[in-house]
């Protein structure tokens, strides 16, 4: 249907050896390559604290019952991300309270704004990683230092970038990680949470398999012979077969990262040329202080133009593309809530309707950039003379 897609999903035969090993294994629940999974993404972001999930969504939720949020308090987390990140809070029974961004040159969440939503039900900051690109982290640790209050990555982004050297995810208090069809890892469905401390890793632990202190591996082992249950957990397992293809997977990462930088780049000299567009992030590297994962390509429409022709318009010309993100206060129920505060998002509320998102993944020629940027060009032209 595309000619050049939004995203393009690369599994080779090693992925469907590694899942077929598993089925010929005979066991499919967590198990041995579930931890070896572990054991690579810890290796790979420095830290002892991994644990698989079934998803990003339930590495959130996770995380939010780790550090104790639950009913009465408060979590400030973006407006300008996927839904899950305040949906996961809400769960908890949790307010959520929306933060603005930063500008047009960076889309992550403003510390300054976070800092002044703070009130004394502030149980959490949630951070979100857009794009790839760290949040402005030294910032957002001293405020929650002053205040006392824990810190949630969602890195669902970011898988190998960086703040300073250290990886995005393993920063805050729990960092939680997306492995979804179309992230930079992907295992279809799949996720991780990255815990700070041994006694959180351990609180992850329990919550991911009903608060079970044995698991099914361990007794098919003969390892235990029965188990206790000491708080009231979830059941957000991770299986097999998906741990074995992130095995794969995960052995693409860097390299995968180090093209999409390189395709980002090309974008960047020739939107270079678009005096009407806007590239957020374009003096990232300049800055010094980590490498993104360059998971999506976002761009800024001019101001007024009609997201929804372009988008029609590309979508003739055979290119995909897609919008991140509707802010979370956009939606009916988010909106109308009086669970959730929505108040001064002046930056998102100007910079949201002008994001466009373009094509992006590791494979992508230099040829495929240039014909985008041409499309974009045109359909601006086309339906936004001005």
């Amino acid at each position: 249907m595309w000619k050049i897609p939004l995203c393009d999903l690369h599994f080779g035969p090693e992925e469907a050896q590694a899942a077929a090993d598993v089925v010929a294994s005979g066991w499919l629940t967590m198990g041995e390559r579930t931890q070896a999974f572990e054991r690579a993404l810890g290796e790979a972001f420095g830290t002892t604290g991994v644990l698989a999930m079934t998803n990003c969504t339930a590495a959130l939720h996770l995380a939010y019952l780790a550090v104790g949020v639950g009913p009465g308090d408060e979590v400030i987390c973006p407006s300008l991300t996927f839904v899950a990140t305040a949906n996961a809070a809400l769960t908890t029974g949790a307010d959520v309270v929306l933060a603005d961004i930063v500008g047009p040159d960076d889309l992550t969440i403003d510390p300054a704004d976070v800092e002044r939503k703070i009130t004394k039900r502030t149980k959490a900051i949630t951070v979100v990683h857009y794009a790839g690109y760290p949040c402005d982290m030294d910032a957002i640790l001293a405020i929650a230092e002053r205040h006392g209050i824990a810190v949630i990555e969602d890195a669902a982004h970011a898988p190998l970038a960086t703040w300073k050297g250290r990886a995005l995810g393993t920063i805050g208090d729990v960092g939680c990680y997306s492995f979804f069809s179309n992230k930079n890892l992907s295992t279809g469905e799949g996720g991780a949470v990255a815990a700070r401390t041994e006694e959180l890793r351990q609180r992850c632990k329990l919550l991911r398999s009903h608060g079970m202190t044995t698991l099914t591996l361990e007794r098919h082992k003969g390892h235990a012979f029965s188990y206790d249950v000491v708080l009231a957990g979830q059941n957000y397992r991770i299986d097999e077969i998906r741990s074995a293809i992130g095995l794969v997977q995960l052995g693409r990462l860097a390299e995968g990262n180090r093209m999409r930088r390189a395709v980002v780049t090309r974008y960047r000299e020739r939107l270079g040329a678009l005096d009407r567009v806007h590239v957020p992030f374009r003096d990232f590297e300049v800055r010094g202080v980590g490498e993104s994962a360059y998971h999506i390509m976002p761009v800024l429409l001019p101001e007024g133009a009609p997201r929804e022709a372009v988008m029609a318009a590309m979508k003739a010309r055979g290119i995909q593309t897609s919008v991140h993100y509707l802010p979370i206060h956009a939606f009916s129920f988010h909106g109308t809530s009086e669970r959730v505060r929505r108040d001064n998002l002046d930056r998102t509320d100007v910079l949201a309707p002008r994001e466009l998102t373009l094509p992006l993944y590791p494979r992508m020629t230099d040829a495929q950039v240039d014909e985008v940027c041409a499309a974009l060009d045109a359909s601006l032209r086309e339906v936004f003379p001005g």
